[in-house]
């Protein structure tokens, strides 16, 4: 199937590694150029050289925060600077730190409002522009199962992505008719570092081994085990695709069916 994103434009943040960088990397695989951030500049230009020298496409990257709005409109100014559009959006940020509601406080939770649904919010600002002028856009946030189907011990996460998934419905309404698509992608227990974070903070506050940890998230899914990041990038990719131009307002699980409920 041809996906018609050869040579579309895309921002990918947080892409120096886990999800970011699987999407990253399955983008540039269906010929798109990519203009990637994230944090570390090391880490973003080795990621940036492995996906050159696997599929020959232009790159693009910087090192930024992306919960200073400030760095984000430089970085999306730069990005249509050197292409001259900019096509598709992928939103992305590290996760909240894994907390029981009394363990938290105030300053956590203005953190995790930064990180996740600000800075969705700050990407959004500086893209959808320059897609509504095009007529055509793809913006696609990734967030968590958290949003259909609170998570154990993450509360900063269950709370703030299910005000991401607000946004983006309501944009979704917004840019509709102007050609711009905007939909949530929701990954479940995926094999990256953040999941082995995840499992060292619950193991050491259980007393138990880390392995024990996620054997019980394997357990939880239909499929009987963790995703792997590519599979939840080739979701991702589609809806930056051609083919998925009567797909938007969505938030879909890419989760193995850890999901209980109907939607």
């Amino acid at each position: 199937m041809d996906l018609g994103i050869k040579d579309r434009v895309a921002v990918v943040a947080a892409s120096s590694r886990g999800l970011g960088q699987a999407v990253a990397r399955g983008l540039a695989k269906e010929g798109a150029k990519l203009a990637l951030c994230a944090r570390t500049a090391s880490a973003l230009d080795a990621t940036a050289e492995e996906i050159r020298r696997e599929t020959g496409v232009e790159v693009m990257t910087r090192a930024l925060d992306v919960t200073d709005h400030a760095e984000v409109r430089r970085f999306v100014a730069a990005v249509i600077e050197r292409f001259g559009h900019l096509d598709i959006c992928v939103a992305n940020a590290g996760g909240p730190p894994a907390k029981s509601f009394a363990e938290t406080t105030i300053e956590d939770w203005r953190a995790a409002a930064e990180l996740n649904l600000m800075s969705t919010v700050c990407f959004a600002q500086e893209t959808l522009p320059a897609m509504q002028r095009q007529r055509w856009g793809r913006f696609i946030a990734i967030t968590s199962v958290a949003v259909k189907q609170p998570v154990e011990g993450l509360i900063l996460s269950n709370a703030v992505r299910s005000g991401v998934s607000g946004l983006l419905k309501t944009l979704a309404n917004e840019y509709g008719r102007d050609g711009v698509l905007v939909n949530n992608v929701c990954p479940g227990y995926t094999a990256t570092a953040r999941l082995v974070e995840l499992s060292c903070s619950l193991a050491a506050k259980e007393g138990v081994d880390p392995a024990a940890i996620e054997e019980r998230w394997a357990r939880q899914t239909a499929l009987g085990r963790v995703g792997r990041p590519e599979e939840f990038a080739d979701l991702v990719v589609f809806l930056a695709s051609e083919r998925a131009a009567y797909i938007t307002g969505t938030s879909i699980a890419v989760d193995g069916g850890l999901v209980k409920g109907l939607y």
